[in-house]
């Protein structure tokens, strides 16, 4: 996995400073009109208000932890992911999540795999949407048929919950049986926690209001990379924000370093390569559309991290999972700082 995520950099780096005059990039930097950043980052942290939205959303109605603990977890993973290899923020949110509600680890895990499957389809959805505004992309068929493979995919696995119930469930976790600390009750809990972790896959109306969230969240992504455009003065129209987007969100699902350097900024080039703008002022606009998506979660992510140590965990006081309740302690993150 590492030494793809090392390939897939270096191919992305090459993508993105092939032709490259770094004097004209930055005369693009130092000729923008940097005003635009306040409308980018308010775009972007609204973005961010409506993810955590879209994250509680997905926990079966009754079971849902509060916004505030939703969004803490959510911004301190998003901090690892910038400083962190393979997407290491995924775990570090289960885990503070699971230290600053009563929800069991098991179930947040659940929310947020159907996370991944939710935005993968809101961004080919807003694609689609945006098609007719957007320039011709080579690309274009193959995500129609990626996004034809992925909703039969998912619609099939929404019918198996639907009609069979948890009974797919204990089939697929049936193997863990033969290991002593799943075995009884303790995989019959595992089980009753990652059926709830997957209401946002079981239910209509919970699978509806979560990528309701999750359209929303990416049109916030999209009109922050447009105010960012019009900072360096690109002049290519709204839509341009949409296939901003959409490449950088399809370019974050291969391996990537550590903050996706490299594959943030060539994602951006590909997609203003459409509209024609040479490649030094869209390198410049890449950089600066990565440093919105990044200081701000290294500044935030770290106040949080100090704020949360100086609290104390309420996953003591674990929720329990009808007919499972939960056992055992919440995990730290002392194994993952290291």
């Amino acid at each position: 996995m590492y030494l793809a995520g090392v390939l897939v950099t270096l191919g992305f780096c090459y993508v993105a400073l092939r032709d490259i005059n770094l004097s004209l990039a930055w005369r693009a930097t130092r000729t923008s009109d940097y005003w635009w950043l306040i409308a980018a980052l308010s775009a972007f942290w609204l973005g961010n208000l409506t993810r955590a939205l879209r994250w509680r959303s997905l926990f079966a109605r009754g079971r849902r932890p509060p916004l505030g603990p939703v969004m803490n977890a959510m911004l301190v993973g998003y901090l690892y992911n910038n400083i962190m290899p393979a997407r290491a923020g995924e775990a570090a949110r289960v885990v503070v999540l699971t230290q600053r509600s009563t929800k069991p680890p098991v179930e947040i895990v659940g929310t947020v795999m159907l996370e991944r499957l939710y935005d993968v389809c809101a961004i080919l959805v807003v694609f689609f949407a945006a098609e007719p505004w957007l320039p011709h992309v080579s690309w274009f068929h193959a995500a129609a048929l990626a996004a034809i493979v992925l909703a039969l995919a998912i619609a099939a696995a929404a019918v198996v919950l639907a009609v069979y119930g948890d009974r797919p469930l204990r089939l697929l976790l049936r193997p863990l049986r033969r290991i002593p600390l799943f075995s009884g009750e303790r995989l019959e809990r595992t089980l009753a926690e990652l059926t709830f972790g997957l209401s946002g896959l079981r239910h209509a109306r919970l699978a509806s209001e979560a990528f309701v969230w999750t359209i929303a969240a990416w049109l916030m992504t999209a009109l922050t990379a447009y105010f960012v455009g019009l900072a360096f003065h690109l002049h290519v129209g709204a839509a341009s924000g949409v296939l901003v987007a959409v490449a950088i969100g399809l370019g974050m699902i291969v391996p990537s370093p550590p903050a996706a350097a490299g594959v943030f900024e060539a994602a951006a080039l590909i997609a203003l390569d459409a509209y024609h703008v040479p490649h030094s002022p869209a390198l410049a606009f890449g950089v600066v559309l990565h440093l919105v998506n990044f200081i701000p979660f290294v500044l935030v992510g770290v106040l949080l991290l100090h704020h949360n140590a100086r609290r104390e965990p309420a996953g003591a006081r674990r929720e329990p999972v009808p007919a499972c309740a939960p056992e055992g302690g919440a995990p730290t993150l002392a194994s993952i700082e290291g």
